[in-house]
């Protein structure tokens, strides 16, 4: 037997606001009081309804039938409706329109096209790192983790390097929000209209002259569509719509994750003291930073249908919010040490940073080739790194967490 009111008030039993800076800064206590007290958690007052433990968030991303995506992921009320796709691409849709905008740019986003990029990593690596070790203090995020996933992502589509700078900027201005403010603010709308214009100029550009670059195997990708028979081919505020995810998910979410890993070595020197040792272990430091620390929080789904979870009904037309930083941290799944950083964790299949199902992460496996080329280009060249911490500054974002500037010492090898 389900019950639908007893989730009212939880709010005043546990205080959640997703958009509180003091929530930004330490989400993780917040997340503990809701795994135990109210796993299945509604906030009235903010209208919305939140899944913290690991098997709810699990089942959450399996469920695309009465769990939504067709509205967006964000509970910015401007990013959440019908249109949200516009800006989202496919992350904002339902099957059958995912899966057909899915083929197609994964057409063009091979395993092979991101498997080549690797030499291409490693070279932009030592690039951006050698000049960070010549300065031995500087901002580990504008210098080579805010760097870095720009670069690769500017590379797949064909960005030229003079304007990398500039879309980084605009990217910034699309995911930060002033304390207080519940809603995009005017800055990140004219951010995304920047991007958008830049972007439909570049595909005016490579239908003219098409190259190699990924935009170019966008226009060109086709598939087979299921309900006309004939060949499909993505629009241009299809190809736009993804760019523009490629930005905010490809680029922003794994410069937080290079800032997150360094940061949590540093607070933990033992642990950090493994892939100092030993660069093969990075792998493990990456993987144990996104399950402990991941870029990528929350993602809200819309409930279609009434669904159950934890012997309550959240009915259809509600949102609910899969807490992936709190299902990473579940004691039941990892453990009574899961809020003690540990290189070296099995999590085996239980990781949820890239989702789960018809929604997993395109970009996981660039994601990962990433951030292990680049943590093992660090930990290969320096002995220490210390952090300023009293100058660091956290990214304040609904959904993505992480440092806007963390300043650095490093003592090389």
């Amino acid at each position: 037997m389900t019950d639908i009111a007893t989730g009212a008030g939880m709010e005043h039993r546990v205080p959640f606001d997703p958009y509180a800076y003091g929530f930004h800064e330490d989400p993780y206590p917040t997340y503990s009081r809701l795994r135990q007290e109210a796993p299945v958690y509604h906030n009235a007052r903010m209208d919305f309804w939140a899944l913290a433990r690991h098997e709810d968030v699990r089942a959450g991303f399996r469920d695309s039938v009465r769990l939504s995506n067709s509205w967006g992921v964000s509970m910015d009320p401007s990013s959440y409706g019908p249109d949200a796709h516009k800006s989202m691409s496919f992350l904002a849709m339902d099957d059958p329109k995912h899966m057909r905008i899915r083929k197609l740019v994964s057409k063009g986003f091979t395993p092979r096209r991101v498997g080549e990029l690797a030499g291409r990593i490693t070279a932009l690596t030592h690039q951006h790192w050698s000049a960070c070790l010549d300065k031995g203090e500087f901002d580990y995020i504008a210098d080579f983790a805010g760097l870095l996933p720009m670069d690769v992502v500017s590379e797949l589509l064909g960005v030229p390097e003079v304007d990398r700078s500039h879309l980084r900027h605009q990217s910034d201005l699309l995911l930060h929000r002033e304390e207080g403010v519940l809603d995009i603010p005017e800055a990140a709308i004219y951010a995304y209209i920047e991007l958008h214009k830049y972007y439909s100029a570049l595909i005016a550009d490579r239908r003219k002259n098409p190259g190699e670059d990924l935009v170019s195997a966008l226009i060109d990708a086709e598939i087979d569509d299921d309900e006309s028979g004939e060949k499909a081919r993505l629009t241009e505020d299809e190809i736009v719509g993804f760019m523009v995810l490629m930005v905010v998910a490809g680029n922003e979410t794994t410069t937080k994750l290079l800032a997150n890993a360094l940061y949590w070595g540093w607070r933990n020197p033992g642990e950090l003291a493994k892939p100092l040792a030993d660069p093969d272990g990075v792998p493990d430091w990456t993987e144990e930073t996104l399950r402990y620390d991941n870029s990528t929080q929350m993602v809200l789904r819309r409930v279609l249908r009434d669904v159950d979870f934890g012997g309550l009904t959240i009915p259809a037309g509600e949102r609910v919010l899969l807490l992936v930083g709190s299902a990473n941290r579940d004691e039941e799944v990892f453990g009574d040490d899961a809020d003690t950083y540990r290189i070296g964790r099995d999590c085996g299949q239980a990781l949820m940073s890239f989702g789960l199902g018809t929604h997993f992460c395109l970009g996981a496996h660039l994601a990962r080739l990433e951030a292990n080329i680049a943590l093992a280009e660090v930990v290969r060249s320096i002995r220490s790194v210390d952090i300023d911490i009293d100058k660091a500054v956290r990214v304040h974002s609904v959904n993505v967490r992480g440092f806007a500037e963390l300043p650095v010492k490093v003592q090389v090898r």
